[in-house]
């Protein structure tokens, strides 16, 4: 369902990625250690244009791990999921491993 949907400008299609609430053990799990703020880029714009005209592109890419901002974006929800748009100014960094 995703894939119908492709942002424009500077913008980017995330899925957050919500971690577990209970231990593989099956010890739950207090909420504030659930909320971790970072999701996978699922689609992303062509970027933006500058007052000369010059293309601007997104700094990220389909698949990186990115961390967000507490607050903000745009919810999309497309089917059974729910997304979220961000401009690109607005995600704070990548994750690797």
């Amino acid at each position: 369902m995703a894939k119908r949907l492709m942002p424009l400008l500077n913008r980017v299609l995330v899925e957050k990625i919500i971690p577990p609430s209970k231990t593989n053990a099956g010890i739950l799990l207090p909420e504030k250690t659930t909320k971790l703020n970072s999701g996978k880029v699922v689609a992303v714009g062509s970027g933006y244009h500058d007052r000369e005209g010059k293309l601007i592109p997104v700094s990220v890419k389909e698949g990186d791990h990115v961390l967000l901002p507490e607050y903000g974006g745009t919810e999309v929800k497309l089917g059974e999921k729910e997304y979220h748009l961000y401009r690109d100014d607005d995600i704070l960094g990548t994750l690797h491993d």
